[in-house]
């Protein structure tokens, strides 16, 4: 069976095909581009890649299995639409389901940290696993649950949004709410973190390293900030510990309630561990009851940088049985 999986990420999209192997999935071809404005042309941009893929590899559109689409929420999974995630914000009540039927009739649609935790326990850090939460930890923050050897998408398919929860009553905006774990957990909330410390910096005469004055403050972004904690910045070391602090305090939450075998984390995390896990450790260690967290077992994703690829794919090759359930 060959499927194909379209990424559709805050930042960058991405179109791979792939064939169902014994042990796995083996990609044929992959290709991304940056995420336009209007989902018009992003649409139409990922339609032409994935004709373009089928061509190059010979491969005829009747023998197209399904295709997977992992997409932020959040979503109408039982209509296809995309409802105005907080990511791609002119994305409102997008019929994405049915823009790719012309590939292929089978389309399905999931939440990308949902699609992700499929992923990762098909493939990744989960195999084996009867319960896992999977994070993004990137443009955004999402998460994916598996319980009792399931998907758990919840009553309206909406299970797993731990982005909006606030751990702040004050803090950066993520998922339209000052403070949330999102806010304090993505790409954009480390970029506002920063931004925010360095006028401090600025107001006591103080040189930030990683930005030279107050008008580069609105081009600072998460690469930035890590670049700059990596060669030793004070500033950045502290915004990334303070991010990793309530990356801390927003697991003691969902281990708590959960009680799950494994968290896997993804995005941001993946490339900055080891600026994140000592203050996120300290948190937990605080905040979690100990035996939940004694049982637990907190990786970066097993997949890598290839998880949003293997996300879309493992809907297309399980979504049918696993990717809707509730």
């Amino acid at each position: 069976m060959h499927a194909l999986g379209i990424d559709i990420g805050g930042t960058k999209c991405a179109v791979s095909l792939a064939t169902k192997a014994e042990e796995g999935i083996d990609i044929i071809s992959r290709s991304e581009f940056p995420t336009p404005r209007r989902p018009e042309e992003c649409l139409e941009r990922a339609s032409a890649l994935a004709a373009a893929a089928l061509g190059a590899a010979g491969i005829s559109e009747r023998d197209v299995g399904a295709v997977g689409i992992s997409c932020g929420g959040p979503l109408d999974l039982e209509r296809g639409l995309v409802l105005s995630p907080p990511n791609l914000p002119e994305w409102d009540g997008i019929a994405i389901v049915e823009h790719f039927r012309e590939l292929c009739p089978r389309v399905i649609l999931q939440n990308d940290a949902n699609a992700c935790a499929l992923a990762e326990w098909r493939y990744g850090a989960g195999r084996g696993l009867g319960s896992l939460i999977y994070l993004t930890f990137g443009t955004g923050l999402g998460a994916g649950i598996i319980l009792g050897g399931r998907l758990w998408s919840g009553a309206s398919g909406m299970a797993g949004e731990l982005g909006h929860m606030r751990l702040s009553e004050f803090g950066p905006v993520g998922y339209g709410k000052a403070g949330s774990f999102e806010g304090f957990c993505s790409g954009g909330g480390i970029a506002q973190l920063a931004r925010i410390m360095a006028v401090e910096r600025f107001q006591r005469g103080e040189r930030v390293s990683f930005c030279t004055d107050q008008d580069a403050l609105g081009r600072l972004d998460a690469r930035a900030v890590a670049e700059a904690a990596r060669a030793g910045d004070p500033l950045a070391l502290d915004v990334f510990a303070l991010s990793g602090s309530y990356l801390g305090k927003g697991l003691a939450l969902a281990i708590d309630l959960i009680n799950p075998e494994a968290v896997i984390i993804g995005g941001i995390f993946l490339r900055c561990e080891d600026l994140l896990r000592p203050a996120m450790e300290r948190e937990l260690s605080r905040e979690c009851l100990g035996r939940n967290l004694g049982a637990c077992r907190i990786t970066a994703a097993g997949l890598g940088e290839r998880v949003g690829d293997y996300a879309a794919l493992a809907v297309a090759f399980h979504g049918p049985e696993e990717g809707r359930i509730t």
